[in-house]
């Protein structure tokens, strides 16, 4: 069961790209307002964010990734980010779609997790152009 994690939900439009954050049944979000093709500074920003709320991104921590539909770099970075972090950290990193997700509040990522909206294999994200 997924218990803390951290969930990218990039896509490419601005209004929606955000960060989200579960720690001890505690929720934040952190909607982005810089342009998230800069992948440097997103990197920065989301360790800054859960170092910010005492996350600690071990073995028992999940990363929940967009896959789309979304644009080919917000979808691809946000990917990159998340296996990156699992890479680094040896936490677990699972895919959701859009559609599963409409809107980034805390009620709808209880549902997500709940009915376990995700999956784990990442191989074929959904671009839209």
């Amino acid at each position: 069961m997924i218990r803390d994690f951290l969930i990218l939900n990039f896509t490419g439009r601005d209004k929606e790209d955000a960060i989200g954050l579960r720690i001890n049944n505690k929720f934040f979000i952190k909607r982005l307002q810089t342009n998230i093709k800069k992948n440097d500074s997103i990197v920065d920003l989301i360790f800054k964010f859960t170092k910010q709320k005492g996350a600690i991104l071990d073995n028992n921590f999940s990363v929940l990734v967009n896959v789309g539909p979304g644009r080919f770099s917000t979808i691809r970075i946000s990917l990159a980010i998340g296996k990156g972090i699992q890479i680094s950290k040896g936490i677990k990193l699972y895919g959701y779609k859009n559609a599963d997700l409409k809107h980034l509040n805390t009620r709808n990522i209880e549902l997500l997790v709940k009915k376990k909206l995700f999956e784990k294999s990442l191989i074929k994200p959904i671009y839209i152009s």
